[in-house]
């Protein structure tokens, strides 16, 4: 059997990573087995990527190459095998984010990312995508306090996360039996139950 493909969405400071590792204990309480990653990222190539896209000034178009660049090797090297195993894999962010992010946030033409898209994993869309919404002066505060050095993204202004927030969105009305949005802003519990709820109506 064919394994599910599950992965979280959000503007920086929504707070989807802390669920993700949740997730996949909590299925594997179930008795599944299922591999934990991240965008950009996933494989040794990829890590190094991430390094470069988070830290490094660049074009445009030479960002959004490299992303899909490692998405490729992601899923040449570790989600399709898996997948292909019978294996579930969280995923930490996928196309919905270069979307999001290169397209609305940076203004990408958007027929630029469709033909990436296609041309990098056209038979392959997430089984579920959990987007993670909350509005914008929450998740800025939530990035200010936090104790660490903020990567290029992080540190754009409000107006360039107000815009991947709204591309996120546009893309959540645009696919909705795929992407369910979820209230970011409510408690931890209430969230992880929300979150439950959903992957076993849609995926088990």
């Amino acid at each position: 059997m064919k394994g599910k493909f599950i992965t979280f969405e959000g503007i920086d400071g929504a707070g989807k990573s802390s669920h993700v590792e949740w997730l996949a204990e909590s299925l594997r309480a179930r008795g599944l087995v299922v591999q934990v990653t991240r965008e950009p990222g996933g494989t040794e190539l990829g890590e190094k990527l991430r390094t470069l896209l988070l830290n490094e000034p660049m074009h445009l178009e030479t960002e959004t190459l490299l992303m899909f660049a490692a998405r490729r090797e992601h899923l040449a090297r570790l989600i399709e095998p898996a997948l292909a195993r019978g294996e579930w894999v969280v995923c930490d962010r996928f196309s919905d984010a270069t979307y999001a992010y290169q397209g609305g946030g940076r203004g990408l033409d958007r027929a630029k990312f469709l033909t990436l898209e296609r041309w990098v994993h056209e038979h392959l869309q997430p089984d579920l995508t959990l987007l993670f919404d909350l509005p914008l002066d929450i998740a800025r505060e939530r990035i200010a306090v936090a104790s660490r050095v903020l990567d290029r993204f992080e540190q754009e202004r409000a107006d360039f996360h107000e815009r991947v927030r709204q591309a996120y969105l546009e893309r959540a009305h645009a696919n909705p039996q795929r992407i369910r949005v979820v209230d970011a802003n409510k408690t931890l519990e209430s969230i992880r139950k929300t979150l439950e709820q959903i992957v076993i109506t849609n995926c088990l």
